[in-house]
């Protein structure tokens, strides 16, 4: 079984430092959500992995390889982000026809048709596409190049309503005809909550969760009702959060609800994104 393993990594910038003591590894055949606010280090960790950084400190391996400047472990990976490492002149048609040249097992036909469902402009430098058609123009070369580790920065970014719907569908669907490993790193929790099946939650540097979806959200619970009963139900127990709107309270619990609640209160489980910003607010 195939596996990434990111071992006590850091990563400092002059008087900034990215990423403090990184552990954990990606598994196989595994939808992977990195999820984390703007600045959290998710980028910086990605670029790590590929090799498009060097860490200040620990290691990244592919089975037991270093990934580092090691270009037959690297050729099982693709990351596509904000970079464009083409050259500024080449067309979108040029581009793919690259890809194929260092990905053997890249798909053009595939990639072709990906092109004509989001209306790709393949004759059309990739420098003059739009914010949104650059990312497009990414993911389907991801999508096409059929390595086992796919990492997706902000894949959505200047995407619409349509587009970013079209290009969920399309993973889903890419997924479960050819399994991979797909790392999403993105900000935008509701989107992918149904794609996700493990999740990654990173903060100032630092992974604060890395489990499975659903232990996830089975760890804590949600409980509203009158702020006076809230507060008193929650006393001595470890809130991450609450909002409260008028006379009503909820609370963010972990744990396991009481058997008996207050009267005039309810429990709900917990949404990842609500989970996510509770766990990620600044203290």
């Amino acid at each position: 079984m195939s596996r990434i393993e990111v071992t006590d990594v850091s990563k400092s910038f002059k008087d900034t430092q990215a990423l403090s003591h990184v552990n954990l590894h990606f598994e196989e055949n595994t939808i992977y959500g990195l999820l984390g606010r703007n600045g959290a280090g998710k980028s910086t960790l990605l670029n790590i992995i590929n090799n498009r950084l060097f860490a200040t400190g620990g290691t990244v391996n592919l089975d037991g390889e270093r990934l580092t400047e090691n270009t037959a472990a690297l050729s099982r990976c693709f990351l596509a982000n904000e970079s464009n490492l083409y050259p500024e002149g080449m067309k979108v048609m040029q581009a793919l026809k690259w890809s194929r040249e260092f990905y053997p097992d890249f798909d053009m036909d595939y990639a072709q048709g990906l092109c004509k469902q989001f209306g790709l402009p393949v004759k059309k430098k990739i420098k003059d596409l739009s914010t949104g058609y650059q990312s497009i123009f990414r993911n389907t070369v991801a999508l096409s190049v059929n390595v086992p580790f796919v990492f997706l920065d902000e894949p959505v970014l200047g995407l619409d309503a349509c587009h970013r719907e079209l290009f969920y569908r399309i993973l889903i669907e890419k997924y479960a005809e050819h399994p991979f490993t797909a790392v999403i790193a993105t900000h935008l929790i509701e989107e992918t909550a149904n794609l996700i099946e493990h999740v990654v939650i990173i903060k100032n540097g630092e992974i604060i969760r890395n489990e499975p979806l659903e232990d996830l959200l089975d760890s804590g619970y949600c409980i509203s009702g009158p702020k006076s009963q809230i507060d008193a139900y929650i006393e001595g127990k470890k809130v991450i959060g609450t909002d409260t709107l008028g006379g009503l309270k909820t609370a963010y619990v972990i744990g396991s609800p009481e058997h008996k609640l207050p009267a005039g209160t309810e429990t709900s489980r917990m949404e990842l994104q609500k989970l996510f910003i509770r766990l990620t607010e600044t203290s």
